[in-house]
């Protein structure tokens, strides 16, 4: 097969990516975007590789009874939504799926036992109109500024009105937001690299955080200008250097409003700055809280521990139930964002730690011990370090079900601890992202 030679294939199963899987008549593996599975379709051959291929679906011969209409009329050309076109029970199901052969092809599970482990797919928002954030991006043609999402293609900008994914009160806000930065940025000259919109579902707060380099900039022009398009409660300026797999923080400017964003999960109040980490679904992280505090059901007399805990989503209820909390985090933004949530809190029982996980272990003995790492997982050094612990139960939070089911082999080969179970949460709706909490005991 060369690139551009057509197939017809009959899509089986969705990756964890945007494409369907199909297999050739020699049995290659073949990754198709979109697709839905249950699709006949023609295929155009975009890749190839000696165990693979990838393909463009060009016609649909025969439509799943999975395949539906996506609400989003961007849908086929924004990369934000790859998995609308898939009715959302067939999402559940494959996101489930999904999890299960992670575990037994990954983590090297037995197959039966995977399946027992792991939970129904639990989704506690709607599947459009969940996102409490989007980002717009910047890029410059013939000298014009454009603002939109990031095309399906990977390459370029689409203009959009609005985002399906976005609450609806906010939707339109992403149209009134780059149309203003449209104009803003062409007369001015500016050089923005991207655009935060961050609006809160439990409060009446909204952020717009401008992304750029550090230099001269019309910061009253351009509070102006967002303050005529959007109600916005703050704008911020986002100061980044370094090269671009590598940006660092050089500061952020309050450009007006409270110079942060507020919103209140599971009845606790959270401030989080723009360059913080915070759940996309709020209704998602408030299940997330609710499965890790039922899973390890802390006690006051009990010390817990709280790994990668962010601006301190798993922190602050962990405090309001154990007598303490050891919580380290090592990106900058976030650890302020931490301690100002505990102060404003009023807790007492919690050591913010600024610092690597690995190497700001904390000096305790703690019973019950969350992580929740980045894409990445674990370093095998810090899963060593827990399994030393004499914790009675670990909740690890993970958003990648290969690294998930990679740590979770590792600490079932160090013997203390064994899966439980795990349940994935679908905060991610209409992609194939999906998040799980697992929960391990003592053996």
């Amino acid at each position: 097969m060369a690139v551009g030679d057509k197939l017809q294939l009959k899509i089986e199963r969705m990756g964890y990516s945007p494409e369907g899987v199909a297999h050739d008549e020699e049995g290659r593996a073949v990754f198709v975007s979109g697709a839905v599975p249950g699709d006949t379709v023609e295929a155009e051959v975009t890749a190839t590789a000696k165990t693979y291929l990838k393909a463009r679906a060009t016609a649909v011969l025969e439509a799943s009874p999975d395949r539906v209409a996506p609400e989003c009329p961007y849908a086929s050309v924004c990369g934000g939504c790859p998995w609308a076109a898939m009715a959302y029970p067939a999402q559940a199901r494959a996101k489930r799926d999904g999890v299960v052969d992670a575990l037994a092809r990954i983590g090297h599970l037995e197959r039966g036992r995977a399946e027992s482990l792991v939970s129904p797919i639990q989704t506690p928002s709607k599947p459009w109109g969940y996102r409490n954030k989007v980002e717009l991006a910047v890029t410059t043609v013939n000298g014009k500024v454009t603002l939109g999402m990031h095309a399906a293609s990977g390459d370029g900008v689409v203009k959009v009105d609005r985002c399906a994914l976005l609450a609806k009160k906010h939707a339109k806000d992403v149209k009134a937001v780059s149309g203003a930065l449209n104009y803003f940025s062409n007369s001015r000259g500016i050089e923005l690299e991207r655009v935060g919109i961050r609006a809160a579902l439990n409060t009446a707060e909204l952020e717009v955080a401008l992304w750029d380099r550090p230099g001269p900039f019309p910061r009253a022009q351009a509070a102006k200008i967002l303050g005529d398009a959007v109600k916005a409660t703050s704008v911020v300026r986002v100061m980044q250097k370094g090269p671009a797999k590598a940006r660092k923080i050089a500061g952020v400017e309050v450009l007006s409003g409270k110079g942060s964003w507020g919103e209140v999960v599971g009845g606790q109040h959270m401030r989080v700055s723009a360059p913080s980490f915070f759940q996309v679904n709020t209704k998602g992280a408030e299940r997330l809280v609710e499965l890790v505090m039922e899973g390890l059901d802390p006690a006051e007399d009990e010390e817990a521990m709280d790994l990668y805990c962010g601006a301190g989503t798993f922190t602050l209820p962990l405090a309001r139930r154990a007598g303490y909390v050891s919580a380290v985090e090592s990106y900058g933004p976030a650890v302020r964002d931490l301690r100002r949530n505990i102060e404003q809190a009023r807790l007492d029982n919690v050591d913010a730690i600024g610092g690597d996980a690995g190497r700001e272990f904390p000096d305790t003995d703690a019973d019950v011990i969350v992580v929740d790492p980045p894409r990445a997982g674990l370093a095998e050094d810090v899963v060593a370090q827990l399994s030393e612990q004499p914790a009675r139960a670990v909740a690890y939070v993970s958003c990648d079900p290969a690294t998930l089911a990679r740590d979770l082999a590792r600490f079932e080969e160090a013997g203390t601890f064994e899966v439980a179970s795990v349940t994935p949460v679908d905060l991610f709706p209409q992609t194939f992202h999906v998040e799980n909490v697992a929960i391990l005991k003592r053996r």
